[in-house]
């Protein structure tokens, strides 16, 4: 009797571990849920994020900040501090893990201000103070018709005459004209920052009121360094604002880059009420990851930017109105003259 009840209590122990260890196996199977991030960045330009990830059944966070560090956070909890200068985008990457090494993962977009004195710093600017033709340390010209049109069958010859261009009671003032001169029907004015100033990554900023005409075309662009090397648009372009007279208003934003040039261009348009009569800061933010557009304080676009698109290199600006062509369309027979006014162009890094 005694040899059946010992061997009894045996198996009863055996069977008790059993269900004991498989209670473990169970708890420690189980994949973390309910991950849940936070992410708070400084507003005074020092980088720092403040980072909270909670979970079920984790018992360490693994975060990848999206510019090569990897780091690894029992609490889940971590101040951490981005030191590229710029307002940049970053893609950070957190995992919640269980002790069995099962996880769970979350993505989330963060933008950083990184200013080194709590401020971005301006790296270029023109303020159109000083009368006369603009700053020729700054500018220089496209002269010229472009080989019939610059590409878009536009119909005017840009010329860098004041009667074109010229700095007057704090403005930049591009002028196109009816008139024939060498050829064309209309004359007007291109500048370009090309060989002076370019940049990577940033915030650029333009004040500008847009002019009425039907088949008036201003624009405040973009072109990538290496367009001598490997031409448009491999180079990339980018239109911060262009406007049609035509559509009294409406700002146009447009990408283009290899595979999509011409009408293919990606990007968006926005109606504000008084483009024509009034100033408004036309924006571009650029970072690796995105290129945000706003026209004042309205964010209207946004595009994702990667490491095989041409946003990846200094980019130079230039500013014109052109006449006609494939985006501008019919010229109104009765136009005389319109003017591009900028106040001011700003880039901070």
């Amino acid at each position: 009797m005694m040899k059946h009840l010992a061997s009894l209590f045996f198996l009863f122990v055996i069977f008790s571990s059993c269900i004991k260890g498989n209670t473990d196996i169970k708890n420690t199977q189980t994949v973390p849920s309910n991950l849940v991030v936070s992410a708070i960045p400084s507003t005074n330009g020092s980088g720092f994020v403040s980072f909270v990830a909670s979970a079920n059944n984790a018992v360490t966070f693994i975060y990848q900040f999206g510019n090569g560090v990897i780091e690894t956070v029992p609490s889940g909890i971590i101040n951490y501090q981005y030191t590229q200068i710029g307002n940049l985008d970053y893609t950070v990457i957190i995992t919640a893990k269980n002790a069995s090494g099962l996880s769970v993962s979350k993505t989330i977009l963060v933008t950083i201000n990184v200013s080194g004195g709590g401020t971005p710093v301006l790296i270029f600017s023109d303020e159109f103070n000083l009368n006369g033709a603009p700053d020729v340390t700054k500018w220089g010209y496209d002269i010229g018709t472009g080989s019939g049109g610059w590409g878009n069958n536009e119909l005017q010859y840009y010329t860098s005459r004041p009667e074109n261009v010229i700095v007057q009671n704090g403005l930049l003032k591009i002028t196109a004209i009816k008139e024939n001169y060498n050829g064309s029907a209309y004359t007007s004015s291109r500048l370009l920052s090309k060989g002076k100033f370019s940049f990577k990554y940033g915030r650029i900023e333009v004040r500008a009121k847009i002019p009425t005409g039907v088949g008036t075309w201003p624009a405040i662009w973009m072109l990538g360094d290496n367009i001598n090397n490997v031409g448009w648009p491999a180079c990339g372009e980018t239109d911060i604002m262009e406007h049609r007279g035509n559509e009294i208003n409406k700002i146009f934003c447009t990408l283009h880059y290899t595979g999509r040039s011409g009408a293919n261009g990606v990007g968006t348009n926005f109606n504000i009420s008084d483009a024509t009569t009034t100033f408004h800061n036309y924006i571009l933010e650029w970072s690796p990851s995105s290129m945000k557009f706003y026209v004042d304080t309205q964010l209207y676009y946004t595009f994702a930017n990667n490491a095989l698109l041409p946003y990846n290199q200094n980019f130079f600006i230039l500013l014109n109105m052109a006449m006609g062509g494939n985006f501008g369309g019919t010229v109104d027979p009765a136009f005389t003259t319109a003017i591009l006014e900028i106040d001011y162009i700003k880039v901070y890094q």
